[in-house]
């Protein structure tokens, strides 16, 4: 179902941090699809239009907090709670952070590695010691492993198709409820506009 030409098409920058990743994604379909249960073209285009949006369409495998102190203002104000503190913090992705995730999702409050060490990932972006733990289980792996299987060609795929299921997305999917499957994932609406544009794109590509 997933073809080279069609990540190529969709996704074609993708290759450019992590080597493969294409190749990876459709030489793991088959298998992943089956084992999941998840290989309609319509459940497969919602996968991958939120896929598409969370990573960046394979630009983006792992989480950019190389922000300036404006934006840190805008998507974290309850953690960068005034300009000055802001401009301290400002393209320092680490110490952002260790800031903007520690203490919560499971991760351990600042001076903690947490934050940075569990930053988003992976074609659904994980995120959090909690995410990290829930979805290292489900494939059996332990989190180290699992850090490395996010953002790996050959594991990717499965990572980000476990999550998908294990957030509750797969019965909305296969309603075509887009609203749904964006809460589920997102945990809200965040980009919804951007992820009906990536499923218009993955649908025809798909034969839906």
């Amino acid at each position: 179902m997933l073809t080279i030409e069609i990540m190529q098409k969709l996704w074609p920058h993708s290759d450019q941090h992590i080597p493969g990743l294409a190749e990876g994604v459709v030489a793991a379909a088959p298998a992943v699809f089956a084992k999941y249960k998840t290989g309609t073209p319509l459940v497969v285009a919602h996968m991958m239009a939120q896929f598409s949006l969370e990573c960046g369409a394979g630009l983006e495998m792992e989480e950019n907090l190389n922000y300036t102190a404006q934006r840190l203002r805008v998507i974290f104000p309850t953690h960068f709670t005034t300009d000055w503190m802001a401009q301290q913090y400002a393209h320092n992705p680490r110490r952002i952070a260790d800031v903007a995730y520690g203490g919560r999702m499971g991760n351990k409050p600042p001076p903690s590695d947490d934050g940075w060490d569990n930053r988003g990932r992976g074609f659904s972006q994980t995120t959090g010691e909690e995410g990290y733990a829930k979805l290292a289980a489900n494939l059996g792996v332990d989190v180290p492993t699992l850090r490395e299987w996010l953002v790996s060609p050959d594991h990717a795929l499965e990572c980000g198709v476990a999550d998908f299921i294990l957030c509750g997305c797969l019965p909305f999917a296969e309603k075509d409820d887009i609203l749904d499957v964006t809460k589920r994932l997102n945990g809200g609406t965040n980009g919804l506009s951007d992820r009906r544009v990536w499923l218009s794109r993955w649908k025809p590509a798909l034969g839906v």
